[in-house]
């Protein structure tokens, strides 16, 4: 089921410093995080980040 458009996409905040933050500094070192229904916005294309699944962190690669 989708978020309402009326609450607008949800992203985590710290996710999307870290990703700030990484650009800035170019570094293309996996981003680890916990945030699974976080939104993918056009940031993170490019960057690979560690989802955790409940058991272990799975590479995911953001690709347009």
């Amino acid at each position: 089921m989708s978020r309402s458009v009326k609450k607008g996409p949800y992203l985590d905040d710290r996710l999307m410093g870290q990703v700030l933050k990484a650009n800035e500094a170019g570094s293309r070192t996996p981003i680890k995080t916990w945030a699974r229904a976080c939104t993918v916005v056009p940031e993170f294309v490019g960057h690979t980040f560690l989802v955790h699944n409940g058991r272990v962190h799975i590479k995911v690669y953001v690709t347009e």
